[in-house]
This record gives C-alpha cells, sequence and structure tokens, in this order.
C-alpha cells in the first residue's frame, strides 16, 4: 500500500478530527470544546486558507466530524456514494497548487472556502486513493471494547487493531489478568 504523501496527511487530519469526540478522545472529553481547541488541531495539520475563528465554523467542524466518523462504518460501495456526495455538495474541481513550504499537490476547493467544507472535501480526496486502490479495510474501528477510536492501518501487513499503543496495552493487560486467574 503506497499513498501520495498529501493523502496520508489528509487521512491523518481526519483520524485527529474524528477522535477529537468524547468518546473516542483520550481525555474521554469533548477535545474542541471551544474555538481555541479547533484552532490548534488545525495548526498541528497545517490547513490552509479562509478561517472564521468563531462559534459557528466551529459547530460547522463538529457536524462534518460525525459526518467523517460515519464513514469508518460504511462499506467501501456505500462509502464510494458518501464521498462523491461530499465532492458534489462543494462542486469540487480538483487543482494543484503549492503552498506553506508544500511542493504540488491537490486541492478541490478554493482557500476561501468554509473551514468544514474544505476539512470534508480533503478528506473526501484521500478517501479518493483509499477506494481505488482497493484498501478501505485499511480504515478500521478500534478493538477495544471501551473506546469508540478510529485509525488508518498504515503498516505494511494491515494487522494493526488499535488506535493507539494505549488501547492495545489496555487490553492485553487485561487479557494478561485473566489468563493469570484461569
Amino acid at each position: 500500500m503506497h499513498f501520495a504523501p498529501d493523502t496520508i496527511e489528509s487521512l491523518d487530519a481526519a483520524v485527529a478530527l474524528c477522535n477529537t469526540a468524547a468518546a473516542a478522545s483520550r481525555s474521554r472529553t469533548e477535545e474542541l470544546a471551544d474555538v481555541d481547541a479547533l484552532l490548534a488541531l488545525l495548526d498541528r495539520f497545517r490547513y490552509s486558507g479562509r478561517r472564521d475563528r468563531d462559534e459557528p465554523e466551529r459547530l460547522e467542524v463538529l457536524a462534518t466530524r460525525a459526518r467523517l466518523r460515519a464513514l469508518w462504518r460504511l462499506t467501501r460501495d456505500d462509502a464510494a456514494a458518501e464521498v462523491n456526495t461530499m465532492l458534489a455538495d462543494a462542486r469540487a474541481m480538483p487543482f494543484l497548487i503549492r503552498h506553506d513550504g508544500y511542493d504540488w499537490h491537490l486541492h478541490a476547493t478554493s482557500l476561501d472556502a468554509p473551514l468544514a467544507e474544505r476539512i470534508r472535501v480533503e478528506t473526501a480526496m484521500a478517501l479518493l486513493d483509499v477506494i481505488r486502490d482497493d484498501e478501505w479495510e485499511r480504515l478500521r474501528e478500534c478493538a477495544a471494547p471501551d473506546c469508540d477510536g478510529v485509525f488508518t492501518d498504515f503498516s505494511r501487513n494491515g494487522s494493526k487493531r488499535f488506535c493507539s499503543v494505549r488501547c492495545g496495552n489496555r487490553v492485553n493487560q487485561v487479557l494478561f489478568r485473566e489468563r493469570g486467574r484461569g
């Protein structure tokens, strides 16, 4: 499995956004509780373009987060339909661009489009590659019973089961204790 760097970065950003929800976050609290938290996430993933820096924008991003989280539960064919819908709703038209130290890469919305729309379209563009390469099974939900986290398995053999080392260790520790009692 080999994806372009901008595809990997978009998938990583989508996973990070999805895992800010209380049920999926490490803190078990809403991690985008205010505009400053949203801005910190955007800075971490170097989202370019317009930022309104207000509560309506944050709420739109939270709605986008719910929509993206739902994608991880879809089949490849259903995901393809949702990706097409996200691109059509934004009237996406791919173009090459260089900015902020990045070499040529794809964008499909203008830099002044609303933030939530840009997030949906950038994620949809990355998911196009995942679907086309028939790697949909690499998008997974964490196998830990007490975690709602999602992740993209970029491992060579595609055997990753947990969204983080923390979840894997926690589950393995429970299993180890159960074996010791048995």
